[in-house]
C-alpha cells in the first residue's frame, strides 16, 4: 500500500517519515514554507537513533498527485479545524480503475479529538480513527523531531464508528515495522476520548506554557474533571488512567536530542508558529458542547476555548499569560456560572 500523509507536520511527518524507512511509498500532503523545504531538501527526521533525511514525493493537493491508486491510504493529520478543508479535496480526487477516493479508499485520521472521523464520515465510506500517542514536534520547515523511545508512538486503530476489518490490520502490521505500536481495537472512540481528557491540558499550555508548577497541575485536574463529569452525564466510555499506563508504560519515553526540557505539545505548536488557528474547538470545545447538550456546566473549558482562540487570532506569544493570572480568570469564570446558578429568592 502506498500512504499518502495529507498534513505532513509534527504527527503526520513522524508517522510518513518512519513507514519509508521501513520500505513503505510514502507521498506528503503540505503547505506553504514546509511544502517549499520538503520539496527543496526533503524531510528531516530527528529520532533517538539520529537524523535521517527522506526525500519523498511531495505535494500541495490531489492535483498534483494525478489519479490516485486503488492501494492507496489516505492518512489525514491535519488539525481538525482544517479537515473539513482536506476532505472536500481529497474526496473527490479520481481512482484508477474507476470511482473516487472518497468512495473506494480508506480514510485514516490520525488526530486529536474526536470530530475529524464524524466529519468524514459525511464523504468517506471508509473511515478509520487513530487514537495518537506520539511525541513529535514541526522544529522548523522541513524538519520533525519525533523524541519517542524505544517506540516512536503508540497508535490505537480501529473502524469508525466502531469494529476492525483486514484493512486496518494490514495498516497495522505496516505501522508495528516502523517503530509504531498499533493496536488494532473495535472501541477507538473509547481511546480517542481517554485521549481528549488529557488533551484539555493543551490549552493551558498554549497560553501558559508548559505545565511544571502545582499551581497549574491543579488547574489542570480541575479542567479534566469538568471533562469526566461530562463524559459520564453524556454516558460515553474512555479508557481509564490505569488500563493507559498498563498499555503505555516503559514503551514510549521522551529523550530530547539536546539536553532540553519537552516542548510545548500541539496547540502550543500552533501558537509559537502564529497559523492564526488552534484545535481547542475540537478539544475544550467538545467538552463545552457535550456540556450544554446534556446539562452540565463546564466554565473552565469554555474559558481556555476562549482564550486559545483569542491568542490564535491575535498572534500572542505562546505561553505569555501566567498561571497565576489564568488561575484567577478560571477561578472568575467559576464564581460567575456559580452566582447564574443559584437560586433566586
Amino acid at each position: 500500500m502506498r500512504y499518502i500523509i495529507i498534513g505532513a507536520g509534527a504527527v503526520g511527518g513522524a508517522i510518513g517519515g518512519r513507514l519509508a524507512e521501513a520500505g513503505h511509498e510514502v507521498a506528503l500532503v503540505a503547505r506553504g514554507a514546509h511544502y517549499e523545504a520538503l520539496r527543496t531538501h526533503g524531510l528531516r527526521l530527528m529520532t533517538s537513533e539520529g537524523t535521517r533525511t527522506h526525500r519523498l514525493p511531495t505535494v500541495d493537493g490531489p492535483a498534483e498527485l494525478g489519479e490516485l491508486r486503488a492501494d492507496d491510504v489516505l492518512v489525514l493529520a491535519v488539525k481538525t479545524q482544517d479537515s473539513e478543508a482536506a476532505l472536500e479535496a481529497w474526496g473527490p480526487t479520481p481512482v484508477a480503475g474507476g470511482g473516487t477516493a472518497a468512495e473506494r479508499l480508506p480514510l485514516v485520521c490520525a488526530q486529536n479529538g474526536v470530530e475529524s472521523p464524524r466529519i468524514a464520515l459525511r464523504r468517506f465510506r471508509r473511515v478509520y480513527g487513530v487514537c495518537v500517542w506520539l511525541p513529535a514536534t514541526l522544529v522548523e520547515p522541513g524538519a520533525v523531531s519525533a523524541g519517542g523511545a524505544p517506540l516512536t508512538g503508540i497508535l490505537h486503530l480501529g473502524s469508525h464508528p466502531h469494529g476492525t476489518d483486514e484493512t486496518a490490520r494490514r495498516i497495522a502490521a505496516d505501522l508495528e515495522k516502523a517503530h509504531f505500536e498499533a493496536p488494532v481495537v473495535p472501541d477507538v472512540a473509547r481511546w480517542q476520548y481517554a485521549k481528549l481528557l488529557g488533551n484539555l491540558a493543551n490549552a493551558i499550555e498554549a497560553v501558559s506554557g508548559v505545565l511544571a508548577s502545582e499551581e497549574g497541575l491543579a488547574l489542570y485536574a480541575r479542567v479534566r474533571a469538568e471533562g469526566e463529569a461530562v463524559l459520564t452525564a453524556a454516558g460515553i466510555a474512555y479508557t481509564g488512567e490505569e488500563e493507559q499506563k498498563e498499555v503505555r508504560d516503559n514503551k514510549i519515553r521522551f529523550e530530547p536530542f539536546d539536553g532540553s526540557e519537552r516542548g510545548g505539545g500541539s496547540s502550543w505548536q500552533s501558537l509559537d508558529r502564529g497559523t492564526g488557528t488552534i484545535e481547542a474547538d475540537y478539544l475544550n470545545g467538545e467538552i463545552a458542547l457535550l456540556g450544554r447538550l446534556h446539562g452540565v456546566p463546564t466554565p473552565l473549558n469554555e474559558l481556555l476555548q476562549r482564550l486559545a482562540n483569542t491568542f490564535a487570532r491575535e498572534r500572542r506569544a505562546a505561553g505569555s499569560l501566567s498561571v497565576a493570572e489564568l488561575v484567577r480568570l478560571a477561578d472568575e469564570a467559576v464564581a460567575f456560572v456559580q452566582e447564574e446558578r443559584a437560586p433566586r429568592p
